[in-house]
């Protein structure tokens, strides 16, 4: 549904858990699985680039579902392009595919009332057919930088997200244009601070998880933590299973070391001081890769002491500034920039040893990600020799951290409301 979680900014598995899983008691799990027969179309999300930021209480008997209990499966659209899953709505419950997005905060998804081209490729949820539906006739609208809208009105509903289940005010869409209707998802569920609502005065879903769990620490199913923990998985990796959405907990088996915090900055998106990043100095065309295994790469670092960045699940790519997106390329050999598409490397990046990556320091640590990764998708067809790049340019305020950052390093969005923080630690594959 949402155009920009794809590629939204640039020039423009069902799993289980085992019985012995490290999650503790007072989590909601949502693992994710592989859609290996979605069929994307990369130049046309590209065009949606560089659009998305064109600026910059659950009551007694509404059958509260131990969050302990409640796994709901994850698809990760190949290859990485967007990672979404199964919501249950109302009562009895419906079933919708919604995306988790720390990029936005409303959870909207079409109503029946909804009959454009767009809805009818889609589920629509049908308050008729549900017990805990309540009307709110408040209008609500949603729009994006790229002209792709949806609106309609708020409601108010049982959301359960992974055995997390709250009552929550909800957009319900009546009309939603041209531009969602090859989307794979039917809505959003976001997971931004409510100062992103569309809508004053609406809590967001965590803050009625929050807000729940306070009121029942003596009966089942409430958030052990105010957070949310992500694991997006790579297809790359490992075949683009077994990732999460975990709500009120962290999986410790899921990263290694130690997670290190990076306090907010401004809450909204989830924002945070970006101090620099680095790049690697790679050989030549010419040089030998035995030679470049054997010596480790040179780095440079460039300091960005007022750049800012937020973390996205809700984008596929890293977007940073024009000059940025400049250095970074001028290290990978065989890169170019196409005035349509965007920054292109070649393919063959995805066999750059592990040791080459790019960094971004955070609080005083960097957080990688390998430039195999920057080699994101063929645009030249069954050739494979011309990648787009997984960094783009033309972000000249807020950079964004997106999958392509989010693959590599677990994330923990911790809403504590004194001290909202992100921890962050490389995934274990």
């Amino acid at each position: 549904m949402k155009l920009a979680l794809l590629l939204s900014l640039a020039l423009a598995t069902t799993t289980t858990f085992s019985n012995a899983s490290p999650l503790d008691e007072g989590i909601g799990a949502v693992p994710l699985v592989l859609n290996p027969d979605y069929i994307h179309n990369t130049p046309a999300h590209i065009q949606k680039l560089n659009k998305r930021y064109p600026n910059i209480k659950i009551k007694a008997g509404e059958g509260f579902v131990s969050a302990c209990t409640g796994k709901v499966g994850l698809v990760n659209v190949n290859p990485d392009l967007e990672y979404y899953g199964v919501v249950k709505v109302g009562t009895p419950a419906q079933t919708l595919n919604l995306i988790f997005d720390t990029g936005s905060s409303d959870i909207w998804f079409p109503s029946t009332s909804c009959s454009t081209p767009a809805c009818k490729v889609h589920t629509r949820f049908n308050s008729s057919k549900s017990s805990t539906y309540k009307k709110d006739n408040r209008p609500w609208k949603i729009e994006y930088g790229d002209g792709s809208f949806a609106n309609g009105y708020l409601a108010s509903e049982i959301v359960n997200a992974g055995g997390v289940q709250v009552r929550q005010t909800v957009g319900l869409a009546k009309n939603v244009s041209d531009k969602f209707k090859d989307s794979p998802e039917d809505g959003i569920f976001g997971l931004g601070f409510n100062t992103l609502l569309s809508v004053k005065g609406v809590s967001t879903f965590m803050d009625n998880a929050i807000a729940t769990s306070a009121k029942n620490k003596t009966k089942g199913g409430v958030l052990k933590q105010p957070v949310v923990s992500v694991f997006l998985p790579s297809l790359r990796k490992n075949g683009g299973r077994n990732g999460h959405v975990l709500f009120g907990g962290i999986d410790h088996s899921q990263y290694t070391g130690q997670l290190h915090y990076v306090p907010v900055t401004q809450k909204g998106f989830w924002q945070v001081k970006l101090d620099a990043f680095k790049i690697p100095t790679l050989p030549s065309k010419e040089a030998s890769s035995a030679a470049h295994n054997r010596n480790k790469p040179a780095w440079v670092e460039h300091a960005t002491p007022k750049q800012e960045a937020i973390l996205d699940t809700g984008t596929t790519l890293i977007i940073v500034s024009t000059s940025a997106a400049k250095l970074i390329h001028s290290s990978i050999p065989g890169a170019t920039l196409d005035q349509k598409l965007g920054y292109l490397v070649p393919c063959a990046l995805r066999n750059t040893p592990s040791s080459s990556v790019i960094g971004f320091k955070l609080n005083g640590k960097y957080l990688k990600v390998p430039l195999a990764d920057l080699a994101f998708e063929a645009v030249d067809g069954e050739k494979g020799e011309t990648c787009l790049s997984g960094v783009q340019g033309g972000q000249e305020g807020l950079w964004i951290l997106g999958d392509v950052f989010i693959k590599n390093n677990y994330c923990v969005f911790d809403h504590s409301p004194l001290n909202p923080r992100v921890g962050l630690a490389p995934l274990k594959y």
